[in-house]
């Protein structure tokens, strides 16, 4: 069978769903016990070492997580330490019980 374009976009496209399909989401991993809030109000890998997926995940989430630090600081002139300490407030607080988050000697506990 000859591959056409229209072939590899296909199976391209089909590579994508599949690969979504698997991906675990934050909602998953604080469920699961494999990610928590931090100190720093970003997330984190509860256990270590992190399967690379997990590591994705932090990473996506954390990237969020910084850019909207960056914007609220610049539009209440806070500092993004104070912004994301508020942040980590607030998202332990409203932590489901069962799942982790870090004390504030950063340690992790289950709520």
């Amino acid at each position: 069978m000859k591959m056409t374009i229209r072939n590899y976009l296909a199976v391209f496209c089909l590579f994508l769903l599949v690969q979504n399909a698997w991906a675990i989401d934050i909602g998953d991993a604080k469920e699961q016990g494999l990610v928590g809030e931090a100190t720093t109000g970003l997330i984190a890998a509860v256990k270590t070492p992190a399967s690379a997926e997990v590591r994705a995940l932090i990473e996506e989430v954390n990237a969020k997580r910084m850019q909207s630090f960056e914007q609220t600081a610049r539009k209440t002139g806070a500092t993004v330490e104070q912004v994301a300490y508020r942040f980590y407030e607030l998202a332990v607080q409203k932590t489901a019980a069962g799942h982790y988050y870090q004390d504030a000697g950063g340690r992790w506990q289950k709520k």
